[in-house]
């Protein structure tokens, strides 16, 4: 393991572990906000692409109910979100639980966000690099415009982040996560992006 990882590793689990410990009492009364609010499960589990396309699951607190229509299928996102649900994704208070994916290593604090695995086909080859690094919890795109930007944007970001990858990169991002949170700048607290179709379907819409 190269200098550079060894010491990217040690901030993961150093940060995540005292995250854990010392963010225990907010964790808990968000969990019972989500659990009397949308009712269980508290957390949301979904098999996501982790380091070099390996699937893992990534743990969030549930934003949405499971409300259908009269043929069983479910609602708009939008009509889903709660009033909790919403402000938890704008504060991106639904993220801390992958503090326990970062501990496990299956995540590190700053990377790429881990996307759903039947965005794997929809990479052209340039973007299937940003699976060359772990997911993160915060990452180069979510400081420089969060769902404000455009699906190719935010690759470009990834690729970008893969290329530059330093310590010192990721304590810079880290600092101005902590800033484009407090701000909610390019947060979204009703729906989430939509779906990666792919960069030329994209531009095709």
């Amino acid at each position: 393991m190269s200098v550079h990882a060894t010491a990217k590793r040690s901030l993961d689990v150093l940060f995540s572990a005292i995250a854990l410990i010392g963010l225990a009492p907010t964790l808990a009364l968000l969990a019972l906000v989500v659990w009397l609010t949308m009712g269980r499960p508290v957390l949301f589990r979904q098999q996501r692409l982790g380091l070099h396309g390996r699937p893992f699951t990534v743990l969030k607190f549930r934003t949405m109910r499971n409300d259908r229509d009269a043929d069983g299928h479910l609602l708009p996102d939008a009509e889903r979100t709660t009033r909790i649900g919403g402000l938890l994704r704008a504060t991106s208070l639904d993220e801390l639980p992958q503090l326990w994916n970062v501990l496990k290593g299956e995540m590190s604090l700053v990377g790429t966000r881990p996307h759903p695995l039947k965005y794997l086909n929809r990479y052209n080859p340039e973007q299937r690099r940003r699976l060359d690094v772990k997911p993160g919890l915060t990452t180069l795109s979510a400081v420089n415009g969060r769902n404000a930007q455009s699906w190719s944007d935010k690759l470009a970001w990834d690729i970008a982040y893969v290329e530059r990858q330093s310590l010192w990169l990721d304590l810079s991002i880290l600092g101005r996560t902590v800033l484009t949170v407090i701000s909610r700048r390019g947060a979204s607290d009703v729906a989430p992006m939509p779906e990666f179709l792919g960069t030329e379907k994209e531009a095709d819409g």
